[in-house]
């Protein structure tokens, strides 16, 4: 137990937890509006769709890849899903797997294409998000959905917690689909053997290869489970904002990827876990939303999501030299 302390205090995610307790302190300080039930519960309604796209970006960055179009894939599901639920009805259940159904199929067609073309995964993403966005916008002229049930712009409530005697607050459907997505990804990464052949083929493709694994079935997997969590994402996050909008997604790729890569994952692949990417999407809620409270621009918003990306991927590459630098000095045999 104590050896389990002791790494955990030099880990990525020690240093995270800290920060996230810190920039919390600082706020809290200077905002009581931040400690709030009615704040804490608005940020957590707010970056659930995040929270479930990094879920799944989490596991393409492990596998060695990237997507930058699932922003594009959300929004199609999420379009079809509305389009049929305005015109046929329909209820949770089925909102959710055909919305999933729809992203898990065009991920996967994103992954074939990754995996047959030989070409850069950023090249391949960013031409699929633009071809995707560009579909959507020609075949339905850039129209919104205003006309959703109301039982589907209510949403659901399964725990009820009192602020005041007057004002009560619920986990919301968006809460929950994220700890599910959360936890189901956890058991995906850290307790199946698919899990160990992600971090595998990410660490070093060509063992992996050599050892047998099935590049093709992984690169088809984590891209389909990047679109079956976008499809999901997309109806959360049309219920929260009660409203389809083709393009009301298209540009939040970097969010995401800021919060996986502060969470500890890597450009290069091999290294990242779900309890680092929640530390990650949690401070970054919390500055954006200290942003926010504290008056400031949003405009610098944007900013600080750059200065995100660059210090995390810095900090895993410097990470990584220490590392290599620390097994050459384990090499090399003492002198006596």
């Amino acid at each position: 137990m104590r050896d389990l302390f002791r790494n955990f205090g030099r880990s990525h995610e020690a240093f995270l937890l800290i920060a996230v307790v810190l920039v919390g302190f600082i706020l809290a300080v200077a905002t009581p509006t931040f400690l709030s039930w009615r704040n804490l519960f608005n940020l957590i309604d707010s970056y659930a769709a995040t929270g479930v796209f990094g879920a799944g970006l989490l596991l393409v960055l492990i596998a060695g890849g990237i997507d930058i179009s699932f922003t594009a894939t959300a929004a199609i599901s999420q379009y079809l899903t509305a389009s049929l639920l305005v015109a046929r009805g329909g209820d949770w259940v089925s909102v959710f797997a055909v919305s999933a159904v729809v992203g898990a199929a065009i991920g996967t067609l994103t992954g074939l294409l990754v995996h047959t073309l030989r070409v850069s995964a950023i090249i391949v993403t960013i031409a699929t998000l633009n071809m995707l966005y560009g579909v959507l916008i020609f075949v339905t002229n850039g129209a919104y959905i205003y006309d959703l049930p109301d039982w589907f712009t209510d949403g659901g409530s399964l725990v009820e917690i009192a602020d005041t005697p007057d004002s009560t607050y619920s986990i919301s459907i968006q809460a929950a689909v994220l700890a599910v997505v959360l936890a189901a990804t956890a058991v995906i990464l850290r307790h199946s053997s698919v899990g160990r052949q992600i971090y595998g083929l990410g660490g070093n493709a060509e063992a992996a290869r050599r050892l047998g694994v099935n590049i093709l079935r992984l690169h088809l997997l984590v891209y389909g489970y990047m679109g079956l969590l976008a499809g999901i994402a997309g109806v959360i996050e049309a219920q929260l904002a009660h409203s389809v909008a083709p393009a009301a997604l298209i540009g939040t790729e970097l969010d995401v990827l800021a919060v996986v890569l502060l969470g500890g994952a890597s450009l290069a692949g091999g290294v990242g876990g779900v309890f680092g990417t929640i530390l990650g999407l949690a401070l970054l809620a919390e500055l954006q939303n200290g942003l926010v409270l504290l008056g400031i621009s949003s405009y610098w918003s944007r900013l600080l999501v750059g200065s995100v990306i660059i210090v995390s991927s810095g900090a895993a590459v410097l990470g990584r030299r220490a590392q290599a630098a620390r097994a050459r000095t384990d090499k090399v045999p003492a002198r006596g």
